[in-house]
């Protein structure tokens, strides 16, 4: 089942265009065209590269809303039915490929962001630290996609589903401080998920890590995870 994703992955263009460039375009935007104009007291690729991370995972995920839902329309689960094959590895597989096309991504995104003058400052336990955390929400992440995916009626709807994760970081302190926004969007960005998750990915790689803001990102992680697994499984057994 990984094997059969992988290959859609790779033989679609449009799937590798918004997972890998489209979140190195943003950062050159984001760093070189509009940096200037941000004031947030240090470098900002430093600032931004961590929500720039969050938000190439976010670029990466409706490939897999669609592939789950066409898998489930166009009968393709019903042939599995009359197989020795286990329910579980459906919905696994495309979680694995989403983390695994999530992580390569990122891997590009921070390596043109080092050429931008992206100059992380952890120790080898907070590197460690920053790959946990990355995973858990990928992990967290692509459940919830693949929960929306089995959930929505075609695929074109299923492919939605990245609209409002992709510019959720936009209304978080991804790119600008929380305090600099105004009334109602500064709330909604100290108190959203994705705050807290870039907030302690940008303390572990400036060598500041924040316990309460770590403690508040794995139990957003934790509960996406949950939330995700839980409605992909109900609905999956529904469905099929």
């Amino acid at each position: 089942m990984f094997r059969r994703n992988f290959r859609h992955t790779t033989r679609n263009p449009l799937t590798l265009f918004n997972a890998i460039f489209m979140p190195i375009i943003l950062m050159f935007l984001m760093v070189y065209v509009l940096g200037d104009a941000f004031s947030v007291g240090v470098n900002y690729a430093d600032y931004a590269t961590p929500g720039l991370i969050l938000t190439t995972i976010c670029y990466g995920i409706s490939p897999t809303a669609i592939a789950v839902n066409s898998d489930m329309t166009t009968g393709f689960i019903n042939r599995l039915r009359v197989m020795r094959v286990s329910r579980a590895a459906v919905l696994n597989a495309h979680v694995i490929t989403t983390m695994i096309r999530s992580l390569v991504a990122i891997v590009f995104v921070v390596g043109v962001a080092l050429l931008m003058g992206f100059r992380p400052s952890a120790s080898f336990p907070q590197w460690l630290g920053v790959i946990g955390l990355v995973m858990f929400a990928v992990l967290a992440i692509s459940w919830l996609t693949v929960a929306v995916g089995l959930a929505a009626k075609t695929p074109e709807s299923a492919g939605l589903v990245g609209v409002p994760l992709m510019l959720l970081p936009f209304l978080s302190s991804a790119f600008v401080p929380a305090e600099k926004m105004g009334p109602g969007a500064r709330q909604f960005a100290e108190y959203q998920p994705f705050t807290s998750i870039i907030e302690t990915l940008r303390g572990l790689l400036t060598g500041a890590p924040s316990a309460s803001s770590a403690i508040t990102a794995i139990a957003w992680c934790t509960g996406i995870a949950l939330i995700g697994y839980l409605w992909a499984r109900a609905k999956f057994t529904q469905r099929a």
